[in-house]
């Protein structure tokens, strides 16, 4: 299995995901954007492509970040879409995943950093990918905005900071505006270039302190995602025979 990642910034790596590619000894390739990496020519060496965050968003010009274009991405996003590959979002990766449907992303009701709960929704229980999922989880957030909905997406998760939790756009491409990937070590770089986001925490509903996220355990989070992972790759595999 070939797995992808669109990576946007150097402190808001695959995290878990890598750790399960990884694991599963599958060949892993990167397009780091911050290092002005190119996105590959084509998707066919491709499995399953994995558009991380950042703090970019959609409408992030290329005179406000000159690395980062949403139109380049979007594009590629669409093709690997189109050419039935398996297409994972997080935060940002999930609001292009939107745009490359023609969903507009929007600015979500609350800002959320930290660990809050999500409730799933009776889409995720008809799906058996998220049947390990118990009907209220602890994961990881960092997000202004969420991603658009098409005429036929369902929403899987929500939260009370963000109706748009878990997001899927097809069998094979999901949208996740809540963060499964994060571990105590990516997490750490994310706040140490952050710590200006802490300075009003107080007149904030969704939103903790460092310390508080720090002493959070990613572990369980990430395994809910390692088994969402494999699932994904079993359907692709067994679509693709």
């Amino acid at each position: 299995m070939k797995i992808h990642f669109i990576i946007h910034e150097a402190f808001e790596g695959p995290g878990a995901f890598l750790t399960w590619a990884n694991e599963r000894n599958y060949t892993v390739s990167s397009s780091k954007v911050y290092l002005e990496e190119s996105l590959p020519i084509d998707s066919e060496s491709i499995d399953i492509l994995v558009v991380l965050g950042g703090p970019q968003c959609p409408d992030t010009k290329q005179e406000e970040c000159h690395y980062f274009s949403a139109k380049e991405e979007v594009a590629f996003i669409l093709s690997c879409i189109e050419s039935n590959k398996a297409v994972v979002g997080v935060c940002l990766g999930a609001q292009l995943i939107g745009e490359a449907l023609g969903a507009r992303f929007e600015k979500s009701p609350y800002k959320e950093i930290g660990y809050f709960p999500i409730e799933l929704t009776m889409h995720a229980a008809e799906s058996q990918k998220f049947s390990h999922f118990k009907d209220c989880e602890l994961v990881g957030h960092w997000h202004n905005d969420m991603p658009g909905l098409t005429q036929t997406s369902k929403v899987l998760a929500t939260s009370e900071g963000c109706p748009r939790q878990i997001v899927e756009y097809s069998s094979r491409v999901y949208g996740f505006q809540c963060h499964l990937e994060f571990t105590l070590e990516s997490i750490t770089e994310l706040i140490d270039v952050s710590i200006d986001e802490f300075n009003d925490i107080e007149n904030q509903n969704y939103q903790q302190s460092p310390e508080y996220i720090l002493a959070q355990s990613s572990v369980p989070m990430n395994s809910l995602l390692y088994k969402f992972m494999d699932k994904l790759v079993d359907e692709y595999a067994f679509k693709r025979k």
